[in-house]
């Protein structure tokens, strides 16, 4: 009965079929959910480092049930923005409206979107890979399955990472570094993986043509169906979902470096070099993605396995409530900066 507690990572879809269904104030219900009432909850929720116990992780691994928890974020994800869409361009909204609207299904798209795309695209099954990056789509960041899975996890808490923020960096220029370098390395893999199969960039094998080409079908599809009004707005929540990974990104690994060795390479990639957050309801949220030191440490481990490991250093708030302090980085550093130091000195 304790793994019903996932179904509560609905509320992020249904509060923003609630947004859109009844508007008004209602629009931003998701972002009051997210950064409003889950941060205040959190304050007062003890954080748990209970393990499932080893005896039962492969036969919890095997359950159905977490899979289809993560496979019905599908038809919500692509229901909610197609739903966006329609009201955007075919209703009178104000201004207010379509601000609340865009950002909560921004945050669907980066919730329900990327970060269910992240869990199933390190799967080893071909169609979890498959839904993982169509599910990718509506972010414009299919990119993303190439380089976080050969990139990010090879490189994770070095300088040769754009997604791992170095000490004293801010978040917005973060953004920009990880977003434009991110695609870039995206890019470089392909080129790698074609050329050790001896198959030409120009063609359909190399994945980031098809993305591209995915991705421009897609906004041309729906500014064929919705317009200029449903490309804005198409743009806008991309936007939001992918910055939104990226702020994750950046509180997960800010300021943590792998040792350079002896003979030139860095360190293998230990529990050490992820920040680590316990508090139940981010985990329940976000399928476990808190426990981020067990997932880099081995990226196969699905989620509902995931472990408390020790060694792994600890974020002082949950995610939302850290995604907030990384928007102010005086607060940030100064919370997380003398955090960096002392465990680099563990």
């Amino acid at each position: 009965m304790r793994d019903i507690k996932y179904i509560i990572a609905y509320l992020v879809p249904v509060s923003t079929l609630s947004g859109l269904a009844w508007q008004g104030a209602w629009s931003w219900l998701t972002v009051v959910l997210v950064f409003g009432i889950l941060p205040v909850v959190e304050l007062f929720t003890p954080a748990s480092t209970e393990n499932v116990p080893q005896i039962a992780e492969e036969s919890r691994s095997k359950r159905m049930f977490f899979d289809c928890l993560l496979y019905a974020n599908a038809p919500l994800l692509f229901s909610i923005v197609a739903w966006y869409l329609w009201t955007l361009s075919g209703q009178i909204l104000s201004t207010a409206e379509v601000l609340g609207l865009t950002l909560s299904v921004g945050v669907v798209v980066g919730v329900c979107g990327i970060n269910v795309a992240h869990e199933l695209g390190h799967r080893a099954n071909k169609t979890e890979q498959l839904l993982a990056q169509i599910m990718l789509l509506p972010s414009l960041y299919q990119h993303f399955f190439v380089e976080h899975n050969r990139g990010h996890h090879k490189h994770v808490a070095t300088d040769e990472d754009p997604a791992s923020a170095r000490l004293g960096e801010n978040v917005f220029g973060f953004w920009l570094r990880s977003v434009s370098k991110g695609w870039q390395s995206a890019w470089a893999l392909e080129r790698e993986r074609l050329a050790k199969y001896d198959l030409p960039e120009a063609s359909w094998s190399n994945a980031m043509l098809r993305y591209s080409l995915f991705q421009t079908l897609w906004l041309a599809g729906i500014f064929f169906l919705f317009g200029w009004k449903g490309l804005l707005g198409a743009g806008a929540i991309a936007m939001v979902g992918f910055l939104l990974l990226e702020t994750v990104n950046y509180i997960e690994h800010y300021g943590l470096r792998r040792q350079i060795l002896p003979n030139g390479r860095p360190e293998p990639v230990s529990p050490r070099h992820s920040w680590n957050s316990d508090h139940e309801l981010g985990r329940i949220f976000l399928y476990e993605l808190t426990r981020h030191s067990d997932h880099h440490y081995k990226s196969t481990r699905k989620y509902q396995i995931l472990r408390h490991l020790d060694e792994s250093p600890q974020l002082p708030f949950g995610y939302p409530t850290s995604i907030l302090l990384a928007l102010m980085p005086p607060i940030w550093f100064r919370l997380m900066d003398k955090r960096v130091s002392q465990h680099a000195t563990n």
